[in-house]
């Protein structure tokens, strides 16, 4: 058997997905420093412990949108040397981080507004001005969950994507900040800082999703069953193609790796299996958006569970072989060519001689037994074949 392998050109991101991704952080940047200020400093004056729990989580995102530009710039980077898979990663690690800030951001939240539920004091009525913030952050906050969405579906951005449901888990959070902040108000001075607790238990609940998505990924974990399904069928509609296995896959920041074992007909010449391998890569990579290069072994059988070749020699041992073996045969020294089979654990032999050279009374069927009986106790050796040109 033999590997064909062509790496693509491995680019994570195109200009366009570039620019769109780095024009909605931007945007999200701006709103999320606006929200954030008039969260925390309306919470503390207008006595709302929700407000300034949901200002901190909109820091959180502030922060994050940093982290998320600092991954656009760097992951859209073409593979180097000390990184041959391209840059890609870093989106998954700076996903990573801003899951792991979420789950200490709002565990630190939700024991603070939990020891002043337990501590059942006196709880202070915030005032009606960080009602309307709440709901103007909650309009904001769905408004940029929207906006951002669009973007991630249209170029596929998992980052983008997470972002985006900061956004959605801040509307909620919003909403339950402006109902707590709503009971508070009508007499229920407890409900302020029980929205609270209910918005840090969701700030976790998210972290924590985007964190194990990201350690799936850098473990990786292969793509869902529906796309491999597909993979296979575009493989299989590739004419020279008679089946396939080994099947792997993985992820690398938006898109993913794959390499393949494809069997093929075991006569065919090298180039033409070569040629074969090449369009299995190039055809997947057209019509699987998520896959950015793909490697394809050839096969000539199905050697996951038959027998082996892999300790059979190669040319250049079994030649002193057979030198030995053919030495009382006196056509041997006639051999123009010899190809190699290398099927079912064992090595078949094709001997090709100039029929002009050989004695007129010896034929090929002839000679081939000759030949068959002197390789009879080499068990790597299976058929022998010989033929005249």
């Amino acid at each position: 058997m033999s590997a064909a392998h062509e790496h693509g050109h491995f680019d994570t991101s195109n200009d366009a997905r570039y620019d769109a991704s780095r024009r909605v952080t931007l945007v999200s940047v701006v709103w999320n420093l606006i929200l954030t200020v008039a969260q925390i400093i309306i919470g503390f004056v207008g006595h709302s412990q929700a407000l300034i729990a949901d200002g901190l989580h909109t820091l959180s995102d502030f922060i994050t949108d940093f982290m998320v530009l600092f991954a656009l710039k760097h992951g859209r980077k073409d593979a180097d040397q000390e990184h041959p898979y391209g840059h890609a990663r870093i989106e998954t690690a700076v996903t990573m981080i801003l899951g792991i800030m979420l789950v200490v951001v709002g565990a630190g939240i939700a024991i603070n507004a939990g020891l002043r539920l337990a501590s059942a004091q006196t709880f202070v009525v915030p005032s009606a001005m960080t009602l309307w913030i709440a709901i103007i952050t909650l309009v904001a906050k769905e408004a940029l969950y929207r906006y951002t969405m669009v973007v991630a579906d249209r170029f596929d951005s998992n980052m983008l994507r997470a972002n985006a449901w900061h956004h959605r888990s801040d509307a909620l959070s919003s909403l339950i900040v402006a109902a707590g902040i709503g009971g508070s108000l009508l007499g229920f001075g407890y409900l302020d800082s029980a929205a609270a607790l209910i918005v840090a238990l969701m700030v976790v609940k998210v972290g924590g999703e985007l964190a194990w998505q990201t350690l799936r990924e850098l473990v990786d974990t292969g793509l869902a069953a529906e796309d491999l399904e597909s993979i296979r069928r575009v493989i299989l509609s590739i004419s020279g193609v008679k089946a396939l296995h080994l099947l792997r896959t993985r992820r690398v920041g938006e898109q993913a790796l794959a390499d393949v074992h494809i069997i093929v007909d075991d006569r065919l010449s090298v180039s033409e299996g070569h040629q074969i391998s090449e369009m299995v890569r190039v055809r997947l990579i057209e019509k699987i958006p998520s896959l950015a290069d793909v490697m394809v072994h050839i096969d000539t059988e199905e050697d996951v569970n038959g027998p082996s070749c892999a300790g059979l020699p190669l040319r250049d041992e079994l030649q002193q072989r057979l030198d030995n073996y053919f030495r009382d045969i006196p056509e041997a020294r006639l051999i123009e060519h010899m190809t190699l089979h290398y099927l079912n654990g064992r090595i078949d032999i094709e001997l090709l001689l100039p029929q002009d050279r050989v004695a007129p009374h010896v034929t090929v069927r002839q000679l081939a037994l000759r030949f068959a009986a002197a390789v009879r106790d080499d068990r790597d050796i299976g058929n022998v074949d010989v033929y005249f040109h």
